[in-house]
């Protein structure tokens, strides 16, 4: 065969195999050749799931002192203080609405921290519109989660079952149900997005399952359910700037919400494992200079010496990797991770140490109340008058989400119109020195402010910055 004919013949052979694909594609193009294909729909998945889903409506009393309620908008107040707090106190009541998920027969449900966080009244009604008081078992502002009970004097609900979250894929179908803008219960469809989301600044455990499924206000404690009708993460939160769904929603993963609602119901308050640790993400460059081949993980920056994580051998340099098996990309999913695993028990962590990978054993403990806080409000002729000071533990810390911990007098808070708020002293700061002398405790603290000084220098420590503050 000369070579312009073999040169024919593949040419001829790639035109068949081109001819064959396209066969094969629009077969699987095919429009529906039946009436039963024409009516396939996610109904039997709602009649499973809708049933299990509440609207949740929620008033609480708060007190007014401006002339008008900008004033005591959060956003104004960020930036004027309470310098507009004026006038006689008014009383007025503030009302939420939301959604909620039933995952106990007997009466609990599940729903976000901020559609009933500091509520005197919950109300919550069914979807065959039978209606209950609800209380409020606790609350996990960190997660905004939180978990109510209804009493039906025995009558069962229907409820919703859970599904691995770590089990669900970008591009899997799902539902949202809840009541956007108090219509009434609502179901909406699309995919999933995006997995293990941490930019939306919502709550300290930023690692989220993003939708497309259209989500509103109100919606807010719904289910995200897939085609089963299991449930797969409480939807928390939007991307918007007009207040309306732009196709891109969040929720908190279902595992996340299965150990809040454990800790909860079982032993009526929430406790988390405490790592000991602080890193940051690897970077391109920082990955290379370690010898991994991909920047994944997050860098030991400090390690606590008392802590479960030193206890488990882990060093300042190492590169956390897995966590019970659970890829961690960032900060967010190591905290993520660690906040889903119970107290008690052990959990293996996969670090890249000097070139190597190393398998080690964390302990799942809570973090120490030691020393104890030993909560005080300061008075006396000094500028820390009306400052409310703690000691500093590991404990407190996690409460105030300080990230790396370190032993020492915290200022908690100032009284209105106190000496410590006007000279400038803020929530978090962490006092060091008072006239050059080191203070560890609030002991050594109002010793010091005892000594009657004419004139005072305060060395604080505010995020991180060392200042020294000169009073006369």
């Amino acid at each position: 065969m000369t070579l312009r004919g073999f040169l024919a013949f593949v040419a001829a052979a790639l035109w068949v195999f081109f001819l064959a694909g396209e066969a094969v594609r629009a077969e699987e193009r095919q429009a529906p050749s039946s009436w039963q294909q024409i009516q396939l729909s996610f109904a039997p998945v709602v009649d499973r799931a809708a049933p299990a889903v509440v609207n949740i409506y929620s008033r609480r009393k708060v007190q007014t002192r401006g002339m008008s309620p900008l004033f005591d908008d959060p956003f104004f107040r960020r930036f004027f203080g309470d310098q507009f707090s004026f006038g006689v106190p008014r009383e007025r009541i503030q009302n939420a609405l939301g959604s909620g998920v039933i995952v106990d027969a007997d009466g609990v449900i599940v729903t976000n921290h901020h559609v009933v966080g500091g509520a005197d009244e919950i109300r919550v009604v069914l979807a065959d519109r039978r209606e209950f008081d609800a209380k409020l078992l606790g609350s996990d502002e960190k997660s905004d989660l939180a978990v109510l009970r209804i009493d039906t004097e025995g009558d069962k609900l229907p409820t919703i079952g859970f599904r691995d979250s770590d089990d669900v894929h970008v591009g899997d179908l799902v539902l949202a149900i809840g009541n956007p803008f108090g219509v009434g219960q609502t179901v909406t469809s699309g995919i999933v997005s995006a997995l293990a989301r941490t930019q939306a600044g919502i709550s300290d455990f930023n690692l989220f399952i993003q939708t497309d499924a259209a989500i509103n206000p109100g919606n807010s404690g719904g289910a995200l359910v897939d085609i089963n009708g299991r449930l797969i993460g409480i939807n928390t939160a939007i991307f918007s700037k007009s207040g309306g769904s732009l196709g891109i929603g969040f929720a908190v993963p279902s595992n996340m919400v299965r150990s809040v609602l454990a800790g909860i119901v079982n032993t009526g308050h929430l406790v988390r494992p405490w790592f000991g640790a602080w890193g940051r993400q690897v970077t391109a460059d920082i990955a290379n200079s370690l010898g991994l081949d991909r920047p994944v993980g997050v860098l030991i920056e400090d390690v606590y010496r008392d802590g479960p994580a030193a206890a488990a051998g882990i060093r300042i340099g190492d590169v956390i990797l897995k966590v019970d098996g659970q890829t961690v990309d960032h900060p967010e999913a190591l905290d993520y991770r660690l906040a889903t695993l119970p107290v008690g028990d052990r959990t293996s962590i996969e670090v890249w140490r000097k070139g190597r990978l190393r398998t080690l054993t964390l302990s799942l403990v809570t973090a120490p109340e030691d020393p104890p806080r030993q909560t005080t409000e300061l008075a006396g002729r000094h500028p820390l008058d009306g400052a409310v000071v703690a000691n500093l533990s590991p404990a407190l810390a996690e409460e105030l989400r300080i990230k790396r911990f370190q032993p020492g007098v915290i200022v908690l808070a100032m009284k209105r119109g106190s000496t410590a708020g006007r000279v400038g002293f803020s929530r978090g700061d962490r006092i060091l020195k008072v006239n050059g002398r080191a203070v560890a405790s609030v002991g050594e603290l109002k010793a010091e402010l005892g000594s009657r000084a004419g004139r005072w220098r305060i060395t604080l420590d505010r995020d991180g910055r060392v200042i020294n503050w000169d009073f006369r």
